[in-house]
């Protein structure tokens, strides 16, 4: 069963997008900040990262830019997940090396959809 890394700090939308990812068929580990996230990819090799923007410490962009500069972590695919829905916001996420940008509130259909189909590839 692949494993999905929801990093976000805010406690509903962490629910939010664990549950509806359980119901896809996914293990689900969470992370409130980048420190834990990075802690949590390096130990368990999630099958994919679902990453908010806005965190306390490093921001999304930040990590996400870490993760595709690294060898070990570079393959992992990154779903960004933000209310910072602009075009230039998604540009600028796709830009940090995500795989994905979807705006919030998150339609959680396209969340799934969009997970599997990075998995598979």
């Amino acid at each position: 069963m692949p494993t999905a890394l929801v990093v976000e700090d805010t406690l509903t939308e962490r629910e939010i997008f664990s549950s509806c990812l359980r119901r896809g068929g996914l293990n689900v580990l969470t992370a409130n900040n980048g420190e834990e996230a990075l802690e949590k990819i390096l130990a368990y090799k999630p099958d994919v990262i679902i990453l908010d923007v806005v965190l306390p410490g490093r921001s999304g962009f930040e990590l996400c830019r870490e993760l595709k500069a690294d060898a070990e972590t570079n393959k992992i695919p990154v779903v960004m997940c933000s209310t910072k829905g602009t075009d230039m916001d998604k540009f600028w996420g796709l830009k940090q090396g995500a795989d994905a940008y979807i705006p919030k509130p998150v339609d959680q259909e396209e969340l799934l959809r969009t997970v599997k189909q990075l998995i598979k590839n």
